[in-house]
C-alpha cells in the first residue's frame, strides 16, 4: 500500500464548516478571513484573474510580441498577374507552377490572390481563391477549382 492509495471510507463526509457561529464553533467573528479589507467582505472578493485593476495576464498575453498564432495556416501565395505568362488552356496546380519556375518553394496550400490582370483562359486548381482572383480568372474564360 502506498500513500496515494489511501482513500476515505465509502460514505465518509466532512462536516460542513459553520462560520460566524461563535468562538466555540471554531470560526467565529471574522470567520478566518482576517480583520478588514477586500478579501474579508462577504461574497466573492474578486473574480478569477483579477489583478487589482491592472490589465490581467489573460488579456495581456495576446497583445505582446512573440506569441505565435496557434494552428496558423500557411499558404503558398501567388497573384493573378503571375499566371498571365502561362499559355491558354493550361492546368495550373502547385506542382505545375513549381515546374514552370513561377513558384520556387512549397510553403503550404496554394492560394490565388487578385492583384493584376489576366487575359488567358486557365484551369486553376488551388486550395483557396480570393473573390477578386476568382472573378478575374472566370472573366478571362478560365475555371477555378478548389482542391
Amino acid at each position: 500500500m502506498n500513500l496515494e492509495d489511501l482513500r476515505p471510507q465509502v460514505g465518509a463526509k466532512h462536516r460542513k464548516r459553520r462560520v460566524g457561529r461563535g468562538i466555540s464553533a471554531g470560526q467565529g467573528a471574522s470567520c478566518g478571513f482576517g480583520m478588514r479589507g477586500q478579501k474579508s467582505r462577504s461574497g466573492r472578493p474578486t473574480r478569477p484573474g483579477f489583478e487589482g485593476g491592472q490589465l490581467p495576464l489573460y488579456k495581456r498575453v495576446p497583445k505582446l510580441k512573440h506569441f505565435p498564432i496557434v494552428n496558423a495556416k500557411h499558404f503558398t501565395v501567388i497573384n493573378v498577374d503571375s499566371l498571365s505568362e502561362l499559355p491558354a488552356g493550361t492546368e495550373v496546380t502547385l506542382e505545375s507552377l513549381m515546374d514552370a519556375g513561377i513558384v520556387t518553394q512549397n510553403d503550404g496550400s496554394l492560394r490565388i490572390l487578385g492583384r493584376g490582370e489576366i487575359g488567358v483562359a486557365l484551369n486553376v486548381h488551388a486550395h483557396s481563391f480570393t473573390a477578386g482572383a476568382k472573378a478575374k480568372i472566370e472573366a478571362a474564360g478560365g475555371t477555378c477549382t478548389e482542391v
